[in-house]
């Protein structure tokens, strides 16, 4: 299962439940800077997508996303 979105995404490392973190390169600094923090403090791999528009197709939404995760249930 995948999240998207800098909130759940948080949520997602917050509670444990990240898998595997994906962030857009061209996301606002101040976001990716956030996220890429928790992820390295939480030791969840980051793995970069090209953009937020590539990076919400992939998530299946057709909005772009500054940030996903995969998630265990």
């Amino acid at each position: 299962m995948r999240v998207a979105g800098v909130k759940q995404v948080q949520k997602a490392l917050e509670n444990g439940k990240a898998l595997r973190v994906y962030v857009a390169l061209d996301a606002d600094k101040s976001f990716r800077e956030k996220i890429i923090s928790l992820a390295e403090e939480k030791a969840v791999s980051i793995t970069y997508a090209e953009s937020m528009a590539a990076l919400g197709k992939d998530c299946g939404i057709a909005v772009p996303s500054a940030a996903a995760a995969d998630i265990c249930d």
